[in-house]
């Protein structure tokens, strides 16, 4: 079955259809809703919560533009709205500056264990970090979309950068300590 027909059936309530496009998006769309979420449990309830937008929302889909860019779009703005929701995502304005980069020895440092000190961030600064970042949204539009100003968003990725780093930098230095050849 092509995918458009497969969004047609969806768009008519076919439950095999629906369940179809969930097992051929869920990996993808998981993926977006760790990159955002505090840990693999609350992912899980962002996707689940997330498909049943989409399904509510797939008689919106035209069929112009990409459909993953539009399901991609869905699922952040569902875990986006989750943290609207709470009272603890005050964002601050900061004066920070924008000039921390971070220096990677590719062979020490896993890919696992850069999620899990990006999921570890404060729940602010993983957000604009991951839409800046890893999503490529301008701090215009993560203003707009956190309802918070530029210089906040500006503020707020410097600082998760430079907790990075640092979290980085000390996992390097322990390598180094315990493998010294490893340098």
């Amino acid at each position: 079955m092509d995918l458009k027909q497969l969004i047609n059936d969806c768009k008519n309530n076919n439950r095999k259809a629906q369940e179809q496009l969930y097992q051929l998006y869920s990996p993808k769309l998981f993926a977006v809703c760790l990159k955002y979420s505090r840990n693999y449990s609350e992912a899980q309830d962002n996707l689940q919560d997330g498909f049943l937008i989409i399904f509510n929302k797939i008689e919106q889909f035209s069929f112009k533009g990409s459909f993953d860019g539009w399901l991609k779009r869905i699922m952040i703005n569902n875990v986006l709205q989750h943290y609207r929701n709470q009272t603890f995502l005050s964002l601050v304005n900061e004066d920070v500056e924008d000039d921390c980069e971070i220096d990677l020895d590719d062979e020490n440092i896993s890919l696992d264990y850069l999620l899990k000190i990006i999921q570890e961030l404060p729940d602010r600064y993983r957000l604009v970090f991951n839409l800046y970042v890893l999503d490529g949204f301008t701090h215009q539009e993560i203003a707009d979309m956190l309802s918070i100003n530029i210089g906040t968003s500006k503020s707020n990725l410097a600082r998760a950068r430079m907790i990075l780093k640092d979290k980085i930098e000390l996992q390097q230095n322990e390598i180094n300590k315990t493998f010294p050849s490893a340098k």
